[in-house]
């Protein structure tokens, strides 16, 4: 697959159609739905915005920096004209407006192509919608390719577009970067503005991309950041998107791996050693690495009692109407409501402190490293339709204890993340082990300049799947 900067220095010199390398994505598309289920909606139309951007280019004028990229959004963001359905079998919300991270990345000159498939409301790691169904990895369909982002995921594995968008609340951009094999970026709380994504648990959202390279990353990220006046959750600090290209080198990074956090973690076979291979892979290069000691960096902390009630303000109603739910859902909504929706103040305010001292304790952490670095997942199969996933360290666990396990505290801190596919050094095909670095608020820039370095010193790459789409030529 080509990447977006290149496609778009193309389509910017006049030295391809924008029309072109839309047309191909939305045929993608149609020949990989069969098989992988990676859209709940395909959008013809943008075939039309791709002309128009072909005619500005022959008057002469530039329409940005991701001129005629296809790019995929996962469905609870708003697109004008286009439904909203977040995967759910009663929401359907039909936009006059887009997002505002939409109509960044058409103003930078992204054609949006289709819609990805999601977990039910986004509340959940597998994308086994019950009303659309299942999304399928493209690496090997009998497998999720994790969630709720999992049609953002598959869909850049799968090779039908460079970039795509999803969301993170808990773990559900970087869990389907680890489980397809690609690149995923969660940013600061703030750093992208929510307004126009449905909320799963707004204090903990962010909206960030997904791609095959770290440059893709960097190039998506840097049209989607910044305030917004009107947003709430969003911030006025600057993004320094100057930063991104300042040099780094190896040996000026020093990394924590925090001990707690990292040994007491459920692992499939393999896993925990392939995490010391690659942190020896860092010292290698240069990096400084040092282990350290903070028990208070240890998962699940109060997350329920922080999160649920969250959940249960957005949900409340249409439960109470009767609405249907799949059952996974349903069941986690009933949950919701029994543990967060009416607790005492004290356990509200229990929960506040206790994220306020895991915020401190990373801020600590971050007086000493630059990054931590932890695996984005102990376990990257989950088979669709098992509930379970099997580790070697904890036997067999509910599949979200697994992929939330070092996941979801970032979110509560509100860090950056990135995840990176780390493949052994002969490997071509299969999901890699995906390395997880966290960074101190608003260091995006230090995420995605480490992980640069990585790609170009071979350490890290994408492994895309090959043959899950048909071909059309065999048709």
């Amino acid at each position: 697959m080509e990447s977006a900067r290149f496609l778009a220095r193309q389509v910017r010199t006049g030295k391809r159609s924008a029309r072109d390398g839309v047309g191909k994505a939305l045929a993608d598309l149609h020949d990989s739905q069969a098989a992988l289920n990676l859209t709940t909606f395909i959008d013809e139309s943008a075939i039309s915005r791709a002309e128009e951007l072909d005619r500005r280019v022959a008057a002469g004028e530039d329409p940005g920096p991701l001129c005629g990229v296809p790019v995929v959004i996962k469905d609870i963001i708003d697109q004008a004209g286009v439904p909203t359905t977040c995967g759910s079998a009663f929401y359907r919300a039909y936009p006059r407006h887009s997002a505002p991270v939409v109509e960044r990345l058409e103003r930078a000159g992204a054609v949006i192509v289709a819609r990805a498939g999601l977990h039910e409301f986004a509340f959940g790691f597998s994308s086994e919608n019950p009303w659309f169904g299942p999304v399928r990895n493209p690496h090997d369909p009998a497998t999720s390719p994790g969630g709720s982002s999992g049609g953002s995921g598959a869909v850049v594995a799968s090779g039908v577009a460079p970039i795509s968008i999803g969301t993170d609340t808990g773990g559900s951009i970087r869990v389907p970067a680890a489980l397809c094999g690609i690149f995923g970026l969660k940013v600061t709380h703030g750093r992208v503005p929510l307004t126009g994504v449905f909320p799963l648990g707004a204090s903990l959202d962010t909206v960030g991309p997904l791609a095959a390279t770290t440059g893709d990353l960097s190039f998506a990220y840097a049209s989607l950041a910044g305030w917004h006046p009107e947003d709430p959750w969003s911030s006025p600090r600057p993004t320094d998107l100057d930063l991104l290209n300042a040099p780094l080198e190896p040996r000026d990074l020093r990394v924590g791996l925090p001990d707690q956090w990292i040994e007491n973690a459920p692992y499939a076979a393999g896993y925990r050693e392939r995490f010391d291979v690659i942190i020896g892979q860092l010292e290698s290069l240069g990096v400084g690495v040092e282990q350290f000691d903070d028990p208070v960096l240890l998962p699940p902390g109060r997350l329920e009692n922080f999160f649920y009630p969250q959940v249960a303000a957005v949900h409340r109603r249409w439960w109470e109407e009767g609405r249907p739910y799949g059952r996974e859902v349903a069941g986690r909504i009933r949950e919701t409501l029994e543990v967060g929706g009416d607790q005492p103040a004290e356990a509200l305010l229990d929960a506040k402190r206790w994220q306020a001292h895991l915020q401190h304790r990373m801020g600590a952490a971050f007086q000493r490293f630059h990054l931590l670095a932890l695996p984005t997942a102990g376990a990257l199969r989950k088979v669709i339709g098992d509930q379970e996933m099997h580790t070697v360290t904890h036997g067999r666990l509910p599949y979200r204890a697994v992929l939330s396990w070092f996941n979801s505290l970032v979110n509560v801190s509100g860090c950056p993340a990135i995840s990176i596919p780390v493949p052994q050094p002969d490997q071509t095909s299969g999901v890699p082990f995906s390395l997880q670095l966290v960074a101190p608020w608003w260091r995006e820039d230090l995420l995605l300049r480490a992980s640069a370095i990585l790609e170009k010193e071979g350490v890290a790459r994408s492994v895309l799947a090959v043959g899950t789409r048909p071909s059309r030529q065999s048709r």
